[in-house]
């Protein structure tokens, strides 16, 4: 463990040493949950992460950076957190099938906004499933999960999943639980995949929309809707009593 934490208090100085109060203000806005921040200039982040692991790729195996992150995460500081999901998923060429549950955990006990959660799902998790390590109704046991961060990741995991040819049946009965839920990032989260899902399957999609319309969350219908003309969007009005 001494290396983690040698690592960990390289990554807190670096972020102490490039705070920047007018930053931290200029994201804020964007985060109403939320934002614990030192205000470092997401280019010199960038930076310096790659610096990093080009050094700490010949000591750290795959597992370390797993400690890492979640010691990054604890703090609840949004650049440690950043940190520990981009180290993450510049390392998809080593994943395991069990990396799945340790990242998943993360977003039980560490992850605490909707940023970290959509990169950790987009560009780590969804490695899982493109790469055909897992196969995507494992997610089906998250739909259950008491954070909403764990309970967005599914539906913005199987974002990068959908191309031709995709389990479509399959992802809509993963969601399917989810779509009474009543936090509106979890909500978020289903619309923008849904909107995407109608990108490429519009028949379908609307399909499912139309069965839920009357009773799910009217912000998953606002963003799975967002690209239909005017006369189209209409039709997933929720009818009048």
């Amino acid at each position: 463990m001494k290396k983690i934490d040698e690592k960990f208090l390289e990554v807190r100085k670096f972020c102490e040493e490039n705070a920047d109060p007018k930053i931290e203000k200029k994201y804020a806005r964007y985060f109403t949950e939320g934002y614990d921040a030192y205000g470092v200039d997401p280019k010199k982040s960038e930076s310096q992460r790659k610096k990093w692991l080009e050094d700490w790729n010949k000591e750290l195996s795959l597992d370390d950076y797993v400690l890492l992150g979640e010691k990054l995460l604890s703090s609840g500081k949004y650049e440690e957190g950043n940190f520990a999901v981009s180290f993450i998923y510049s390392l998809t060429d080593r994943f395991l099938s069990g990396t799945f549950d340790k990242l998943g955990g993360w977003l039980e006990s560490g992850i605490r906004n909707w940023a970290h959660t959509d990169v950790l799902a987009g560009k780590a998790l969804s490695h899982f499933f493109t790469k055909g390590l897992l196969d995507i109704e494992v997610l089906t046991d998250w739909t259950g999960s008491p954070s909403k961060w764990k309970r967005r990741a599914v539906p913005v995991t199987l974002i990068e999943t959908l191309k031709p040819g995709a389990p479509l049946k399959k992802m809509f009965s993963i969601i399917e639980s989810l779509m009474a839920d009543s936090e509106i990032f979890v909500q978020k989260g289903l619309g923008w995949f849904l909107r995407e899902a109608w990108k490429m399957y519009p028949e379908e999609t609307e399909k499912f929309l139309l069965k839920w319309k009357d009773t799910c969350g009217r912000t998953i219908i606002q963003y799975a809707t967002e690209k239909m003309d005017k006369e189209n969007k209409s039709r997933f009005r929720r009818s009048k009593k």
